[in-house]
């Protein structure tokens, strides 16, 4: 991980990314639209810009969204980083706390994700074969 630094002399210019202008709709359903804004944001952070993530207009997220928008931030980001360069608004309390659940969940996935992919391969696997023997 990068670290980025910075002096109480410098001035930080926040960057702005409206999310219903990288999207084109105020909807935040599709994980693709999701990883638009992800790409979006990762390049200003590296620059060690802080960038704003507004929502402002949108009328509806689902965590599959944010897990992709901001969750995956932290697979290339320290929560630290994530901290200092990167804010969000435009969300209601109720979204606030959705988004602090799929910071949460990615932290801990990221600090062990092969541990966290083994165990859902083995349910899934094991999912699957209980299916077959339905079926049988």
């Amino acid at each position: 991980m990068r670290t980025i630094r910075a002096t109480r002399e410098t001035v930080i210019k926040k960057v702005p990314i409206k999310v219903i202008d990288i999207i084109g709709t105020d909807l935040c359903i599709a994980s693709e639209d999701g990883q638009k804004v992800f790409d979006k944001t990762v390049p200003l952070l590296k620059a060690g810009k802080h960038v704003v993530v507004s929502f402002d207009g949108v009328s509806m997220f689902i965590p599959l969204f944010m897990n992709v928008a901001i969750g995956q931030l932290y697979s290339m980001f320290s929560e630290g980083e994530i901290r200092a360069q990167l804010e969000v608004s435009g969300l209601a309390s109720d979204d606030m706390e959705i988004l602090q659940r799929v910071v949460e969940n990615a932290k801990r996935y990221y600090a062990n994700p092969k541990a966290y992919d083994k165990a859902w391969a083995a349910i899934t696997d094991h999912t699957s074969d209980a299916e077959n023997n339905i079926r049988k």
